[in-house]
């Protein structure tokens, strides 16, 4: 009886949440930034979506390598202050927040996919039960996002990631835009200073 109610407790455990595999799909964007990065934001599934998109000169599986590389992400990722791999496709990511917000984090369960010319890395909320949340943290249980890398050259990625824009919590609803560009600006910019600092060393 025990190892029953074990069984379905882990099954209802991976249940999938918001899923962006269709992100390319998706039409109606509103550009929030132009420019070396751009920022766009949309309404999928009744939630904020928004999406980064640069191209960086270094190879697409150099990047890959990066980016499914999570035990690495606190240092490349300045805002995730750690992560916890529940599984070999489960990991649990601990974001900081600046003052006076508190911090997020979120447990997701993920999937990669690749051709020769294209990479993706798809990620989705799920519910696990070792998945404890840090004090003065603030869970987000319909996380989402996507990678998407596509080969453009030898040395040539164009690259869209993709995410879940809400913040619940205390974070207010008239700054999520600003936080959205934030975020997007951010990430793809420590993701090219990282490959920059590895190129050099």
């Amino acid at each position: 009886m025990k190892f029953r109610i074990l069984y379905f407790s882990l099954l209802f455990s991976f249940v999938y949440g918001l899923n962006l595999r269709s992100i390319e799909s998706i039409e109606n964007w509103e550009n929030l930034q132009n420019g070396n990065i751009t920022i766009d934001w949309t309404e999928y599934d009744g939630f904020p979506i928004s999406r980064a998109e640069t191209i960086l000169n270094h190879p697409m599986d150099e990047i890959a390598t990066l980016i499914q590389d999570l035990d690495n992400y606190p240092k490349v990722f300045k805002r995730v202050t750690k992560t916890r791999q529940l599984e070999p496709d489960v990991a649990q990511i601990v974001l900081d927040m600046p003052f006076p917000f508190d911090g997020r984090d979120y447990i997701i369960k993920y999937t990669i996919e690749s051709t020769d010319n294209n990479w993706f890395f798809i990620f989705s909320s799920v519910k696990y039960p070792d998945g404890h949340l840090d004090p003065n943290h603030v869970r987000l249980p319909n996380a989402a996002g996507i990678w998407i890398l596509t080969k453009l050259g030898v040395n040539k990625t164009k690259i869209t990631y993709a995410w879940n824009g809400e913040l619940l919590g205390n974070f207010p609803d008239f700054g999520l835009e600003k936080a959205w560009i934030t975020q997007g600006t951010e990430v793809l910019n420590w993701l090219n200073e990282t490959l920059l600092n590895k190129d050099n060393s």
